[in-house]
């Protein structure tokens, strides 16, 4: 094992390079961390690295001021990098693609940064940004940071209840908007829901600045409180960007989900910049000069890190894709995307790859194009099943590596590092070793360590690495509270898993997505990939349901494949034989029905706890994040001819709530 007790991983088996910063990071954090430091540019030095003085509210670069905007873009013109291309925008919704250099991307940062700041805009105000992906919604969020305002970006598919509670929460001092969004078949409305949201908000923000797609749809701007962007541009004269200190918020991420009280996460500048920086190359392998695709959607902690601020910071090229993976117009958009923009990396969720597989799964759509330009793929934010992390692997001919992190950590506390020279094929299941900083640890409920290999509670020893949030805006109680008071001296994941003997991690599930069955607790994902393994089984779900003996057994919907030629009673018993086969009979699997879609979010997670609670006959609130809610009319159906959701009400999304 290695020489200290700080650090639990083994010599032998990893990397010497990473081992070596692995275990600085963990010792000598100060000494680290100054070093890194100088990946960004800073206008005043830190006077301290790490004071940890009133923990959890940890602070990385004290007294250092520096500017986001300066770091992703200003210091690249200045380099003589102006011509490069900072974005592309690909859009097969609009049928358009474009290439925005650095030196195109800096002018209209600064005419629009002049623009709100002769609004009044100034350091410590927020500014809440509406709008889809589009370069403008990146314009927006650097020409906020320029002024060191705050950012706080709302997804555009937010209805106008949630866009109300976030604009009441962060009190703004304008809002930035986009007129509208494109959907699959459809235009969003977009100024006509910040209208709506501004009807009921109690907070009223100075203006709103409208940027118009007119080659879309031209919409009516109100006289008394709506702005054009273009005609904002030449009110104001070009600023320069403002120092910040390194523990001010760059950005409010608000989390989705349902809460009494919005959990905005606040996060530090300083830190963030320089986890970002460092992540581009080590984490993901990527050299400035090449080409990184976040597939993601600004409004999500993925797409401020890795559409935005991480590939700018780095001087690489960011494409931003307007689209889906299979309806725009077809499945082949992520070849085309890959092979056009010679994509070296993509970062993207299990599920758009699921859509692609269920819509093509012979790769018919991606024969006529070349891949080989990329490199890796790496996926997070859910569980990816064997089945499919195997055709991505056979249909892309690149390693498909996984990490794992959170809204609240803002980038990986684990990964399969390309830069660090970490096995390619690791274990199956893991979400890679432990990113620098993080001592990671898995404890029982009394907040013992649990033995290699056992399932338990997945916690970070504090101080937390730079680049975490430094709190939830507004309310220092409820950081306290939810993240630390269960496990004192450690930051609490809230998520299930286990190490193994070589430090690999496990994320088995949300812990709440544990099922207990008569004592045995059974991770919901490792049931779910031993229902995927099924040749004509493409999605599938399982949850917990009550059961009076056991308390509580597995219950499984499966989406079975479009061309499937058996009975759907005979895939069920299939299904059923097959976990018995490879999880054996403690897991008590005799339930499983199909349906035709399953309920997720937009961001790609399972709503297993809402198929739960529609099971018990309880009321199920729909976050506004869902993706479809209309699947719980089959949902219901599938859960009746098992014997469950015999008296459960209508499924209400929380915009009705809210109104009632």
């Amino acid at each position: 094992m290695g020489s200290s007790n700080v650090c639990d991983l083994p010599d032998d088996v990893h990397d010497p390079i990473y081992m070596d910063c692995y275990r600085r990071s963990l010792e000598n954090p100060e000494e680290f961390w100054d070093e890194l430091g100088r990946l960004v540019d800073w206008f005043k030095p830190w006077d301290t690295v790490l004071d940890n003085s009133n923990a959890p509210f940890t602070k990385w670069y004290s007294g250092g001021y520096l500017n986001a905007c300066y770091n992703a873009v200003d210091r690249h013109i200045l380099a003589g990098k102006g011509t490069k291309v900072a974005l592309i925008h690909d859009s097969p919704l609009t049928n358009t693609i474009r290439h925005v250099t650095y030196q195109e991307l800096y002018d209209k940062i600064n005419k629009l940064a002049g623009g709100i700041a002769s609004l009044g805009v100034k350091r410590g105000d927020k500014v809440v940004i509406y709008m889809p992906l589009i370069p403008e919604a990146i314009v927006a969020m650097l020409a906020t940071a320029r002024l060191g305002a705050i950012h706080s970006v709302v997804f555009g598919g937010f209805a106008a209840n949630e866009l109300c509670t976030r604009i009441e929460h962060a009190k703004p001092k304008i809002i930035i908007a986009a007129n509208c969004g494109v959907e699959p078949g459809k235009i969003i409305p977009y100024l006509d829901i910040l209208h709506n949201a501004l009807c009921i908000s109690k907070w009223k923000p100075t203006c709103n600045v409208i940027f118009q797609r007119s080659k879309i749809l031209t919409s009516t701007l109100k006289e008394k409180t709506d702005l054009d962007w273009d005609v904002l541009q030449v009110l104001g004269e070009p600023v320069d960007c403002v120092p910040v200190e390194a523990n001010d918020p760059l950005y409010i991420l608000y989390t989705s989900g349902t809460t009494d009280k919005p959990k905005g996460v606040q996060r530090p500048i300083g830190g963030h910049l320089v986890t970002l920086m460092y992540t581009m190359k080590m984490i993901y392998g990527v050299n400035p000069d090449e080409v990184w695709w976040g597939a993601s959607d600004l409004g999500w902690v993925v797409g401020h890190s890795y559409i935005c601020y991480g590939p700018l910071l780095y001087g690489a090229t960011s494409v931003m894709y307007e689209g889906k993976p299979d309806r725009t117009p077809d499945a082949e958009q992520y070849y085309r995307i890959i092979e056009q923009h010679r994509v070296v990396s993509l970062f993207s969720v299990p599920t758009a790859f699921r859509v692609l597989r269920r819509t093509d799964p012979d790769c018919e759509c991606g024969k006529k194009y070349s891949l080989k330009s990329l490199r890796s793929i790496f996926i997070a934010g859910e569980h990816c099943d064997l089945e499919t992390k195997g055709w991505i692997e056979k249909t892309f001919k690149v390693p498909v590596l996984n990490n794992w992190w959170q809204t609240e950590t803002g980038s990986a506390v684990t990964a399969t590092c390309m830069g660090f020279k970490h096995s390619l094929n690791p274990p199956k299941f893991t979400t890679g070793l432990p990113f620098v900083g993080y001592n990671i640890k898995i404890l029982q409920p009394d907040g013992t360590e649990c033995q290699t290999s056992k399932l338990g509670r997945i916690v970070l020893k504090l101080p937390l690495p730079p680049g975490n949030m430094s709190t939830l805006y507004g309310n220092n109680e409820l950081y306290k509270k939810i993240y630390f008071s269960k496990y004192p001296g450690y930051y609490d994941t809230m998520d299930a898993g286990y190490k193994d003997e070589n430090g690999y991690i496990y994320v088995t599930a949300r812990d709440d997505d544990i099922i207990n069955v008569a004592g045995h607790r059974i991770s919901t994902s490792s049931l779910e990939d031993a229902v995927l393994r099924h040749p004509d089984v493409m999605d599938a779900a399982v949850f917990g349901v009550p059961e009076p003996t056991k308390g509580q057994v597995p219950l499984c919907l499966f989406v079975p494949r479009a061309e499937c030629a058996k009975s759907n009673v005979k895939v069920a018993a299939e299904i059923i034989q097959n976990i018995r086969n490879i999880v054996g009979p403690i897991a008590s699997f005799r339930l499983a029905a199909p349906v035709h879609g399953l309920p997720r979010t937009r961001s790609g997670k399972t709503m297993r706890k809402a198929l739960a609670d529609f099971a018990k006959n309880e009321l199920v609130v729909l976050p506004a994040t869902i993706e479809d809610p209309s699947v719980f009319k089959d949902v219901r159906r599938a859960l009746q001819s098992l014997g469950y959701a015999l008296n459960t009400p209508e499924p209400i999304t929380e915009k009705n709530d809210l109104n009632q």
